[in-house]
């Protein structure tokens, strides 16, 4: 799983300031350097651990929103001294240089710009780890985000909370308004401590009981307790870590950028950081310090190579031409027929393949030379250049001979672009995006300028150099040719040098270098030639589903607003919480993370059997989520040209190998609810033509079965059992015709929840139960299927020793934290290491059955298509007649893609529109 880590910086570099040890470094011209010295100290450490993201977030000047509340907040404190003023500035450069984001948001403090990435990084998928020595930050921990203090070297997760403070995370901001904040000047109860302030929490629950039953609680405390009555609530509001601060950065805008060494060098030698200059160069501890010597850390370095020099000549300047005539382009031809591997690239004015122009074309054949050819630059005084029609007839037969091989960086848009005019490619071979993320696909971004910073050492040129940015960005048609040719024959150029790169590293790794060659390869051409043929979509229906759904969406309203006997507002959480929890009186039992009461879904359905009200607003939700994602909005998307929706699908997104799906993502339809369901029916099969849905029945169950050999699980496939009836019999000890619905539904969360390690506190919650009973199901269920257990210790340890686990092809998915001393971060690894090699193998099946469906379907004369991939679902279009010999060619082609020790089985449904197929 891909991390993000959030540094204080504020909060380090007043802590560092302060260390004794560091009160008198200076650098060798005489400036204190000591904040500054052990703030770089926390950088390196935060970078052994080797996050994907990062960002080093820092306090705006100015006041913020605390201080239109408190004027008084922070009054007390006294103005940052000169010594460490001056090294304020040396800190930024440092932390740009090592690679890191700098976030500094006016109005609120570092603290909410933290606690709001952390949340949406959270519902992104990613770990979070927020880098402080802040004790407030403890609100936020919650099931994987975890606080670390790296100059101490202390962690906190949810038991560490407890264990540090004597309440959970979700008390902290009640314990912090009780006791108050005397650095910012936050006035508490008088006298009441840590330990008293938990104690109230323990018996009473929040600060509202403690408030409530104040006049119980005797003696001095007490009376200090009722004095303090009327601040209480003003000190939680300034306690509490805002969550949803309006920011213009994702989660995913965090990438940990290429170090910039040349920068650092000259910082170091200026302030005297000998041992970080000796580690810059090589001499020092490498990635994980002393732990660097485990085989873990060995095997990361090795799949990385993050320390391996690049050849020379593989980062000097390149030499590009223009080529402005017809002998310049008979010269390139020649040298193109004359090429083993050919590299291209396409320039154009969309980011939509189906809908761009073309521009302009590039060419290598030889790293460090390449040639532009300008097709379509149309700004005022722009140099004549060759006729588009000509040039591609010119190039016609070496694009579309399938000896030629042809090399491109994320090729498929290109290949998109030229069929759109008139050229099928073929011959397509080699892609050095998908090399990369073949190589590691959670090391890094895989667009041309990561990798080639990574690879190659080589900054490239920006399409915003030449094109500009924003509202002033031009189309690459406005570009002159001078900037186009320099920017252009440099993508072929590095698209070339980064082959040479990945496809040595490859041939070291013959299972990956086979995923690359045998899966990932022959998809390209395969995902093209679906994206191009869409799939057709019934605008009407959508536009009919849209019109019932505002009518329900209303009379949802209106009954919600006779039920509350007022208006109000369905989508302002301010005004749900103070109906329901207010005037309603209904419990809040979930919180935010603030403490303030929920109205998110798991709050509603918590207390929907106590009122009327909730189950209103979550049948509105449903619908108006329904209007706005996928009625309203696929319509819009429909091609002008061809009446269809074409979806994007993206090889190289997912570690596990996974296909995602965008513009529009057609793998998220949701199919659980009629509603959902309706949608399908708006996506139909012309006239004479079914869609056929194919999809593996259990696939990653099966491949549970397959990896650990358990013979019982083994047994109940092999026989055709209802495996999750067959695994509650198993668990419970009883004949599988005697099993109650209850008891299936347990066995097959403990089925799917343990490929997803799931703990026995995730299978409570999941089943309602108590964590010593889901405890004792996981205990019956691993006696029951020992080899399940021993496989997934075994995978376990095979992470740790070799810092990767692999699908049963050979895909590697890197655990870079698998050995880490944060233990959420370990445990977060550990998951993956069960999980990914049964999704990975599972995405690397239907990879490996769609290149053999589709090499079929090229002799079949267009009697049938394939549309879609939905994770383990394969959709066609083809002719009534057609629908038995497409079903049974399909299931045997899905069902051999791979050889399991149990069967393989696909269902096959067929419809007039998805639903119906489905």
């Amino acid at each position: 799983m891909s991390r993000l880590v959030l540094i204080d910086g504020s909060s380090y570099l007043y802590r560092a300031f302060y260390v004794p040890q560091f009160a008198g470094f200076t650098a060798p011209d005489g400036s204190p350097t000591g904040a500054l010295f052990g703030v770089l100290n926390m950088l390196r450490a935060e970078l052994k651990a080797a996050p994907q993201y990062a960002a080093f977030v820092i306090d705006a000047s100015g006041p913020t929103f605390r201080d239109a509340l408190y004027p008084q907040y922070k009054a007390n404190r006294p103005p940052m001294p000169d010594d460490l003023r001056a090294q304020v500035e040396p800190m930024m450069r440092i932390v740009e240089a090592l690679g890191f984001p700098i976030l500094c948001e006016p109005g609120v403090e570092a603290d909410d710009v933290i606690g709001t990435l952390a949340l949406r990084a959270l519902d992104h998928g990613l770990q979070v780890t927020i880098s402080t020595g802040d004790k407030d930050f403890a609100q936020l921990v919650r099931p994987g985000l975890s606080l670390v203090n790296t100059m101490t070297g202390t962690v906190l997760d949810e038991a560490g909370v407890f264990e540090k403070f004597g309440v959970r995370p979700d008390q902290v901001i009640d314990l912090l308004a009780l006791m108050g904040d005397s650095v910012d000047n936050v006035p508490g109860v008088e006298k009441c401590g840590p330990k008293t302030a938990a104690k109230w929490l323990g018996q009473y629950g929040n600060l509202d009981a403690v408030i409530a039953a104040a006049g119980d609680i005797g003696g001095k405390i007490g009376e200090n307790l009722r004095a303090a009555l009327g601040r209480l609530p003003l000190n939680r509001e300034l306690v509490t870590i805002k969550t949803d601060v309006p920011l213009a950065n994702t989660p995913e805008s965090l990438l940990l950028r290429p170090r910039h060494v040349e920068a650092l060098r000259e910082l170091y030698t200026r302030y005297g950081f000998t041992s970080a200059l000796r580690e810059l160069d090589g001499g020092g501890p490498g990635p994980g310090g002393a732990a660097g010597a485990t085989a873990a850390a060995r095997a990361a370095k090795i799949a990385a190579n993050a320390d391996a020099p690049p050849d020379p000549s593989l980062s000097a300047p390149g030499r590009y031409e223009c080529i402005l005539d017809e002998a310049g382009l008979q010269r390139w031809i020649a040298k193109l027929q004359a090429a083993e591997l050919v590299a291209f690239d396409t320039e154009t004015d969309s980011l939509d393949p189906l809908r761009a122009n073309l521009v302009g074309l590039s060419f290598a054949v030889e790293p460090g030379e390449a040639c532009y050819i300008p097709v379509g630059h149309d700004y005022p005084g722009a140099p004549a250049q060759l006729d588009r029609a000509a040039v591609l007839a010119a190039l016609r037969p070496i694009l579309e001979d399938g000896d030629r091989r042809k090399l491109g960086q994320h090729g498929k848009y290109d290949l998109h672009v030229l069929r759109r005019h008139g050229i099928d490619v073929r011959g397509y071979a080699e892609d050095s995006m998908l090399a990369s993320f073949v190589w590691n696909a959670g090391g890094l971004r895989h667009d041309m300028d990561s990798l080639a910073a990574k690879y190659l050492g080589y900054t490239t040129v920006k399409y915003t150099d030449v094109a500009g940015k924003g509202a002033k960005q031009i189309l690459f048609s406005q570009v002159a040719l001078d900037d186009a040719t320099r920017y252009a024959a440099e993508d072929a150029d590095i698209t070339l040098r980064l082959h040479r790169v990945l496809s040595a590293k490859l041939a070291t790794e013959p299972a990956l270098q086979a995923v690359y060659r045998d899966i990932e390869m022959p998809l390209v051409p395969v995902l093209a030639r679906m994206e191009a043929t869409g799939i057709l979509v019934d605008a009407e229906e959508l536009r009919r589903q849209s019109a019932d759904l505002g009518r329900r969406m209303l009379a949802a309203q209106q009954k919600a607003h006779e039920v509350a006997g007022r208006s109000f507002s369905l989508d302002s959480p301010k005004q749900l919480c103070q109906l329901l929890f207010e005037e309603l009186k209904l419990p809040a039992l979930v919180k935010t993370p603030t403490g303030q009461p929920s109205t998110n879904e798991e709050a509603l359905e918590a207390i929907a059997d106590q009122h009327e009200l909730p189950r209103l607003i979550l049948e509105y939700r449903g619908l108006a989520k329904l209007r706005n994602t996928y009625t309203d909005k696929l319509p819009e998307m429909i091609h002008p040209d061809t009446g269809r929706v074409h979806t994007s699908y993206h090889q190289a997104g997912a570690a596990t190998g996974r296909l995602s799906s965008n513009d529009p993502n057609l793998q998220n339809i949701p199919i659980r609810t009629e509603d959902g369901r309706r949608i399908r029916t708006a996506f139909i099969a012309p006239p004479g033509r079914k869609l056929v849905a194919c999809d593996y029945s259990q696939i990653e169950l099966r491949i549970m079965a397959h990896l650990s050999g358990d013979p019982n699980l083994i047994a109940a496939f092999e026989g055709g059992q209802d495996v999750h009836r067959a695994t509650a019999a198993e668990v419970f000890g009883i004949p599988p015709a005697d099993i109650t619905r209850e008891q299936r539904s347990a066995a097959k969360a403990i089925n799917f929840g343990l490929m997803y390690g799931m703990s026995a506190f995730g299978l409570a919650r999941n089943l309602g139960i108590s964590r010593g009973e889901a405890q004792d199901y996981i205990a019956m269920y691993f006696s029951r299927y020992p080899g399940v257990r021993d496989f997934m210790e075994r995978i376990r340890q095979q992470a740790r020793e070799n810092g990767y686990v692999e699908t049963v092809f050979g895909r590697r998915l890197q655990l870079e934290a698998i050995n880490s001393r944060n233990q959420a971060q370990r445990a977060g690894a550990e998951r993956a290491a069960i999980n990914a090699p049964m999704q990975g193998t599972a995405a690397d099946i239907i990879k490996r059955a769609m290149v053999s469906v589709q090499d079929w379907l090229d002799l079949q004369e267009g009697r049938a298509a394939m549309l879609l991939q939905v994770h383990d679902e394969l959709v066609f279009e083809c002719d009534e007649a057609f629908v038995p010999a497409l079903v049974d060619a399909v299931r045997s082609r899905m069902e051999s893609a791979a050889t399991l020790s149990v069967p393989l089985v696909v269902d096959a449904g067929v419809g007039s529109n998805w639903d119906e197929a489905h």
